[in-house]
């Protein structure tokens, strides 16, 4: 069966990886890209969908959405991780057709769920503003929804914000707060795992040569080059290699046999030096009397072990596809 999905995102150089991962699979069908603020504005983040999509041939709905967080200050985005574009600082780009649809990314998102109930899949990637709002406007939202695969928060695994706190989820903490006790069919596929698949540049050079210098691959081999001289930063012994976070969502979508879960409540904490924090109950008959951890709550699936090898090797598999169409330009029919 295709999952036909609304991806959530801030493109974002591993944004781009998981996009592109999401439509050369045969089994994903993107039906349309919602944007938020994280890597970059959300404006920019709009431009970088529009752009990622028509590049590989694709006219993809793109609704824009939130700004900014729900409750806290907003935050500079990191252009020293992904480039102040979200995609390593680009020479140049070429005139793409399309725009941005008039409605909100909130709106979209319960358009299309009440249009095809029980048949959409959220995979969000960014800081979930949008999933928050479009909870708002409609309360039974998780009934309508297939499932919601989240690219957040780490449970055992250090943050990369905070000694405690993932960056989706640090941006946003009560817009997080309230997706994860809000009772979907719900997956966190957070730093425990993606801290373990780094990718080389290597690879995408060689994706370049495979897809014949196309456009979407080149660029998106520019973006990765400008993400791993980053990671370079973080460690010595990193190599020129990045993570691929974003691009497991997607990865755990098609193949969650590939990871090792547990179901358990998750709360975030939304202030104070713990920022961010996603805190999982995996103590199912312990009974705590601080509120918050009741029985009733509803859990999340925690990926907390990916097989490494396998991850690639399906990543390489689906991207080196026949998928890519002539980039839809302006001026082109």
């Amino acid at each position: 069966m295709t999952d036909k999905v609304i991806f959530d995102t801030d493109p974002g150089v591993d944004d781009a990886m998981a996009l592109y991962f999401a439509l050369a699979h045969p089994d994903i069908e993107v039906v349309a890209i919602t944007t938020t603020f994280g890597n970059v504005t959300v404006a920019q983040a709009t431009a970088n969908a529009l752009y990622l999509t028509r590049l590989a041939g694709r006219d993809i709905k793109v609704a824009q959405g939130g700004s900014q967080p729900l409750m806290k200050a907003a935050g500079k985005p990191p252009g020293f991780i992904h480039g102040d574009d979200g995609l390593g600082n680009l020479p140049s780009r070429l005139a793409v057709q399309g725009q941005a649809e008039t409605i909100s990314a909130a709106e979209l998102i319960v358009t299309m769920a009440r249009a095809h109930p029980g048949e959409i899949t959220l995979v969000a990637v960014g800081p979930l503003i949008n999933l928050s709002l479009a909870l708002k406007l409609e309360p039974q939202l998780p009934k309508l929804i297939k499932q919601v695969v989240l690219m957040a928060g780490a449970v055992l695994e250090p943050g990369n914000v905070s000694p405690v706190a993932e960056a989706n989820v640090w941006n946003d903490p009560h817009a997080a707060d309230c997706v994860f006790t809000a009772g979907w069919n719900l997956a966190m596929v957070g730093l425990d795992v993606t801290h373990r698949v780094t990718m080389p540049s290597t690879y995408f050079e060689q994706l370049a040569q495979h897809h014949q210098q196309h456009a979407a691959i080149t660029t998106l081999q520019h973006a990765v080059n400008f993400y791993c001289d980053f990671h370079r930063t973080i460690s010595a012994d990193f190599g020129h290699a990045c993570y691929g976070h974003d691009i497991l969502a997607f990865v755990y979508l098609v193949a969650p046999y590939l990871f090792t879960t547990q179901d358990g409540r998750i709360r975030v904490q939304v202030d104070g030096l713990a920022q961010g924090q996603t805190m999982m109950d995996r103590n199912e008959d312990l009974q705590y009397p601080d509120p918050g951890w009741e029985k009733h709550r509803p859990t999340t699936r925690v990926c907390l072990q990916v097989d490494v090898a396998a991850c690639l090797g399906l990543i390489n598999e689906t991207l080196e596809r026949d998928w890519l169409g002539a980039p839809l330009v302006q001026g082109s029919r």
